[in-house]
């Protein structure tokens, strides 16, 4: 697939005037795919299956930052914690512990977000609001000295209902 550079820079400067940045989802494109858009200056790209990220980490230039963006098992982290910029789906405090356990055999501290189900579908993860809730006020989290809380997430449902999505993403906002 080609990448439409005026599109791409397009999006990317209005996103910058915004201060927001672009994360390229790369999952199951060609490592052609990617080195286009690298070459027009892009570095932030999210993978979902911890295998293919592993490859193309190894077969891609060093400077990319590699954020994971799939559900994470914690049998899996040993193998992107030594380069991963930002685990987009923390959903338990047992992924928590592992991945403040890895950073520490790496000796580096592992940017997360934490995910909340705000989801009506139940194939979707995260912490509940309670559960969130205790464990951000329990002072636990301090406890994790390779991991650095960066935010929340959210995956809200598969739906066209407008007023749903709405409802849910407000949700995660009031956390």
């Amino acid at each position: 697939m080609a990448v439409n550079t005026a599109q791409y820079q397009t999006i990317q400067h209005e996103l910058v005037s915004q201060q927001v940045q672009l994360i390229a989802v790369s999952k199951t494109k060609p490592n052609e795919d990617l080195m286009a858009l690298y070459d027009l200056g892009h570095r932030a790209f999210g993978e979902n299956y911890v295998q293919e990220l592993v490859d193309k980490e190894a077969s891609l230039p060093k400077d990319i930052q590699w954020h994971f963006i799939g559900h994470l098992q914690s049998n899996k982290v040993k193998y992107i914690a030594p380069f991963v910029h930002l685990i987009h789906g923390v959903d338990s405090e047992k992924l928590l512990q592992e991945i403040n356990k890895q950073g520490a055999k790496q000796n580096r501290v592992i940017d997360c977000l934490l995910q909340v189900h705000i989801a009506t579908e139940e194939t979707k993860f995260g912490f509940d609001g309670p559960a969130l809730h205790e464990l951000l006020m329990s002072g636990r989290v301090a406890n994790y000295t390779n991991v650095r809380i960066k935010g929340l997430m959210g995956m809200a449902s598969f739906s066209d209902d407008q007023q749903l999505l709405s409802k849910e993403f407000t949700t995660l906002k009031s956390y």
